[in-house]
């Protein structure tokens, strides 16, 4: 055989192992490093959760609160005086939730988008159901038939989208947990 032909299967010899050698630890260093991102990712996003976690569990106690403060019964109690008109009492309690709407705003950061889109059918369908009764009313009415007026309404109602609205809450925290 001559000698170049000898000459290249040495290095051929030498070449094919060093080449696999340099394969395996690529690949092996290639794994390791993955590896490393995807713990300090992980580290990343405990420490990131760590720090809102507080905070979207204050956004479900406000949204919660919010619920409790728009509720009817809760409104009518609050909002209604002895000498208002139905008229008065239908302002005051819209303006109040929408107060309160305005309020806990900034809380739609930290909870899910259907869960915000919740609140807000909440927050209308309430108001859309004061506006109802009080335009039911004669326009000379006392708060006290509007406050009778709704009432009625809840004694007759199963259950409401405020009441949704807290199970909604309740169950997006469930996932948290």
């Amino acid at each position: 055989m001559p000698i170049w032909v000898e000459t290249i299967l040495e290095i051929i010899k030498i070449t094919v192992p060093a080449l696999i050698v340099f394969l395996t630890i690529y690949y092996l260093m290639k794994q390791y490093n993955e590896q490393q991102y995807q713990l300090k990712m992980l580290e990343f996003k405990q420490k990131q959760q760590d720090k809102t976690l507080p905070l979207r569990l204050q956004a479900y106690e406000r949204l919660s609160m919010f619920c409790e403060r728009i509720s009817l019964s809760n409104l009518v109690f609050r909002m209604r005086q002895e000498n208002m008109t139905a008229k008065d009492l239908k302002i005051a309690m819209i303006l109040a939730i929408q107060q309160e709407f305005e309020h806990n705003l900034s809380q739609q950061v930290y909870v899910s988008n259907d869960l915000w889109q919740i609140i807000n059918i909440a927050k209308n369908e309430t108001m859309a159901i004061i506006n109802l009764l009080a335009n039911g009313l004669a326009a000379d009415a006392g708060s006290s038939e509007l406050s009778q007026a709704i009432f009625k309404y809840l004694d007759e109602k199963e259950i409401g989208a405020i009441d949704q609205a807290k199970v909604a809450i309740k169950k997006e925290i469930g996932v948290l947990m």
